[in-house]
């Protein structure tokens, strides 16, 4: 009872340096990354007439291109005993290669920026992670990833608001987006981009390591039974959680305009926002296991509800929902894998949860365009069907939380 009293005082201003300038980064990099990925599928489908089981391949390669770079970045860290200059290029990387976007005329060279992107992503990503881990205590990590989630999250709002303005005031409420409208948008990107790496390099700096930290050799055993448990149930609910763009071409599929769309997502954002950090300190105090439950089973019936929808105020409604599963459960599990490894392995084990999932959405937003259109002279089974996988898969993956995840992890000690 005593060290609940203790954790509950933990506020978030009292967050380490390192924790906020992680979060300015993340803010400031969503601002400029959701302007344009959101309407990526849109572009796509109504300027280049690009098929859903094509966009579907662009995502899901775009996340699988840069899984391997997430397991060895991780890695690395861990070796280097550094974290921040890898995520510092990791960040530099995704914005050197938005302007790209602006002269992108074929889907294969949008395919092409989207992937170096990702490969930015793909080394930022783990050193990120076990940064804000090696600036917290076990006591305060589920605030400070929720922290971290509601910056991104704040930052992702901003910048569907900035571009659902320059919708409006480019092309009204039509359904169908233009050329000079995305071009627009990705100029506008450039500047919060920027800002981001430069909130990094200059505000975040590496945690001296205490003693002498072993360099790890990449070993799943020895990361331990609790941590594979967890990355099997994740890699099943991740099967069924395709990319986000397919709930954007459901939305327009069900007439939502563009400028609608995209504050519907800016409000979808702001709930996350709003949820992420309480949610976190909450993880805190009850566990991280429960939220994460909690928030699949959630998740699991807003995929059902968007198979079943039939109209844009039912969208509505579910990316509001929607939202409350990310506030949840993204930052809880990003914790949750810090509480489960040796300090000296976080930075790998972040590499190989992340990779994990980037390997896996190329199967499972691949699957979801099949589902969705088929393939070939094989039709389908229409809109619905990549949300009803999508559902059972989180059911499954939340039951297996329940029965067979270990409801102690205890951290292991670094050797």
């Amino acid at each position: 009872m005593a060290e609940d009293k203790e954790i509950s005082k933990v506020r978030v201003k009292d967050l380490p340096r390192n924790v906020w300038a992680v979060g300015f980064t993340s803010f400031f990099m969503d601002i400029s990354s959701e302007m344009v990925i959101n309407i990526l599928p849109l572009f796509l489908s109504n300027v280049l007439g690009v098929q859903t089981n094509i966009i579907g391949l662009i995502e899901g390669v775009a996340e699988a291109t840069a899984s391997i770079l997430k397991l060895f970045s991780g890695w690395l860290s861990d070796k280097l005993g550094s974290r921040k200059w890898l995520a510092v290029v990791g960040y530099a990387l995704s914005a050197i290669s938005k302007p790209f976007f602006y002269i992108a005329n074929t889907w294969g060279m949008v395919a092409g920026v989207r992937w170096a992107d990702r490969i930015g992503k793909g080394i930022r990503t783990a050193p990120r992670d076990a940064l804000v881990a090696d600036s917290t205590t076990k006591e305060t990590r589920g605030i400070a990833f929720g922290f971290n989630r509601a910056m991104d999250k704040a930052g992702a709002m901003l910048g569907l608001l900035i571009a659902a303005l320059v919708v409006w005031l480019t092309q009204a409420n039509t359904v169908d987006l233009s050329r000079n409208t995305f071009q627009t948008i990705v100029l506008i990107s450039l500047v919060p981009a920027v800002l981001a790496v430069i909130s990094l390099a200059f505000g975040a700096k590496d945690v001296e390591v205490t003693g002498q930290r072993e360099v790890p050799k990449f070993s799943l055993r020895s990361m331990g039974r609790p941590f594979n448990i967890f990355l099997v149930i994740v890699s099943i609910f991740t099967l069924g959680n395709s990319s986000d763009g397919f709930l954007v071409l459901r939305a327009q599929n069900l007439g939502v305009s563009v400028t609608g769309i995209l504050v519907m997502l800016a409000v979808f954002n702001m709930v996350i926002a709003i949820i992420a950090t309480p949610a976190g300190s909450l993880s805190d105090r009850i566990g991280r296991r429960r939220l994460i439950i909690g928030g699949w089973l959630l998740y699991a019936l807003v995929y059902f509800g968007f198979a079943l929808a039939d109209s844009s105020w039912q969208i509505w409604l579910l990316y509001l929902a929607y939202g409350l599963y990310f506030g949840l459960a993204f930052g809880t599990a990003n914790a949750m894998v810090a509480d489960l490894v040796p300090e000296n392995m976080r930075g790998t084990a972040y590499g190989t949860y992340h990779a994990v999932i980037g390997l896996l959405a190329f199967p499972s937003s691949f699957i979801a365009g099949i589902l969705w259109e088929g393939m070939g002279s094989w039709a389908g089974f229409g809109p619905s069907a990549p949300f009803y996988f999508g559902g059972a898969m989180a059911l499954i993956a939340a039951l297996l939380m329940i029965f067979w995840m270990p409801k102690t992890g205890k951290v292991q000690k670094a050797e």
